[in-house]
Formats: structure tokens, C-alpha cells, sequence
């Protein structure tokens, strides 16, 4: 991998990470466009490490949050009286919600980097979901807020949030569907789709890292492997900011036909052998 390949997709995570697109879709397609293996063990843990970026800025970017809500966690935590606190139960609802994608990673980790991989996964995750995504987006009312989450919708989006294994479906994409249609509005389930990331991410992430180490250092490096870290962490950035204030005014629809019309020009490429599955 060359130092440029390494930038752009940094760049590319950093752009897709948080928006309903499929960031692990779009990675995996640039890498095999680029003409690597992209089921060799050091691409599929550099496409899972530089997600840190994305996680590094959204804990920069609800910083604020994050200091409020931690410290009100560990208060009701030891303390009974504290349990009925907003900020208690929304910490202890994002806890919940990260459970599944944990177990569901580890129990279908050889799936998840072997024949998942694949293009046409990819392609048709890309179709599929945008269906889910438009009945969300057309069902729901959006009359709960941040201060209506509870550990309920947080599992129940946990659970549908291990959808996002498959590439293509897209974490944030699975996230914000099943928060919707728990009738959350869009900012709270844009935002429960960030803290829902971090350890999800951040988890997989380190996992990778120490698992894969000597593997990225043979193969793809680590010099690539960190850059490409800080690049997604600094595009991320701005892609969630960005994110935040369109989705208080728009639909998800931009996105939908995005996520329709890259499947199908995929799928295309793949039975026309422009290019190869994998």
C-alpha cells in the first residue's frame, strides 16, 4: 500500500464512518479497486484500526456530553438516589446497547472477515438496506427525544446494530433505522448512533491492533496504518458536525439513492467481471 492509497482512504473512512453509507462498503471497495486481497488478515484489520480515527473525534465532538454523562453514570452507579438522573439512564442505556455488536463480533469474527468480504455481500447490503432505511425514514414520527431513550430502545438498536457486521449495511445506517422507528427523532438517534460507536469501535479497533500486529507490520505497515488513522480522525470530524445540522432539516432520502445507485453500479462491475468479488 502506498502512502497516497493510505491517505485516500483514511479520508474516505473519515467521510462514511458516520454517515448511513457503509464506511467497511466503501473501504472494501477502494481496496480491491487498488488491487489488494481485501480478505488478507492485514487489510481487514487495517480497514477495522483506522476506524479509531472516526471514534477519537466523535469523543472530541461530544466531549461535553461525555463529561456529563460519564460522571452521572458512576454517581447512580454507587449511589440509588442519583439513578433517576436523564444523564444515569442514557449512560447506562448506551452500555446496554453495546453489548450485542460485542458478543456478535466475536462469535462471527471468521464470517466477518472471510466470506462477508466479498463484493457481492457488499452490493446487495447496499440495495437491501436502503429498503429498510426508506421505511424508517417514511415511518416514523419522531415525537421521543434524547430525554425519552431508554435501556429498551438502546438493546433493541444494539441488537439491529449488529447488522453492520455485513459491509454495506452501515453501522450508523442500522442504528438510525431501528431508532427511528422507535419513533426517536433524528438528531437523538444521529447522536445515540455517535455514543453507540465509540465502544463498538474502539473495541474492534484495539482487538485488531494487538491481534494483528505483526501481520500489518509485514504487510500493509503501520506507517500507512497510522496515517491513515489521523486523516479519518480529522475528515471525521468535520463529516459529523456536518451530519448533525443536516439531519435536523433533511431526510435521509439523499443517502438512500446514494446507497441505491452505488450497489447497482457495483453490481454491474461484478457480472460483467470489470472486477472480481474478492
Amino acid at each position: 500500500m502506498s502512502i497516497v492509497e493510505a491517505v485516500i482512504l483514511g479520508a474516505v473512512e473519515g467521510v462514511t464512518e458516520f454517515l448511513p453509507v457503509s464506511s467497511t462498503g466503501h473501504l472494501t471497495i477502494l481496496e480491491k479497486l487498488f488491487g489488494h486481497t481485501i480478505d488478507d488478515p492485514d487489510i481487514t484489520a487495517f480497514t477495522v484500526i483506522i476506524q479509531s480515527g472516526a471514534v477519537l473525534a466523535t469523543i472530541l465532538f461530544l466531549r461535553k456530553d461525555i463529561a456529563r454523562v460519564v460522571p452521572a453514570f458512576f454517581k447512580g452507579l454507587f449511589n440509588k438516589a442519583h439513578r433517576d438522573h436523564e444523564d444515569f439512564r442514557f449512560g447506562w442505556a448506551v452500555l446496554l446497547g453495546s453489548i450485542p455488536i460485542v458478543i456478535a463480533a466475536l462469535l462471527f469474527k471468521d464470517q466477518i472477515e472471510g466470506p462477508l468480504r466479498s463484493l457481492w455481500f457488499v452490493a446487495g447490503a447496499l440495495i437491501v438496506w436502503s429498503g429498510v432505511m426508506a421505511f424508517a425514514d417514511h415511518a416514523a414520527t419522531q415525537v421521543r427525544h434524547q430525554e425519552d431513550v431508554t435501556w429498551k430502545d438502546t438493546i433493541i438498536i444494539g441488537v439491529v446494530q449488529c447488522m453492520a457486521l455485513i459491509p454495506g449495511i452501515s453501522r450508523s445506517g442500522a442504528t438510525m433505522s431501528a431508532g427511528l422507528l422507535r419513533d426517536l427523532d433524528r438528531v437523538t438517534v444521529t447522536k445515540l448512533s455517535f455514543f453507540l460507536s465509540i465502544p463498538a469501535l474502539a473495541g474492534a479497533s484495539v482487538l485488531q491492533g494487538v491481534e494483528e500486529a505483526d501481520r500489518i507490520a509485514s504487510g500493509v505497515g503501520w506507517t500507512n496504518t497510522i496515517v491513515a488513522t489521523v486523516v479519518s480522525f480529522a475528515v471525521a470530524y468535520a463529516s459529523v458536525t456536518w451530519l448533525l445540522k443536516f439531519v435536523s432539516k433533511h431526510s435521509y432520502s439523499i443517502f438512500i439513492f446514494y446507497r441505491l445507485a452505488l450497489g447497482s453500479l457495483l453490481l454491474v462491475l461484478l457480472s460483467t467481471g470489470t472486477i472480481s468479488a474478492k
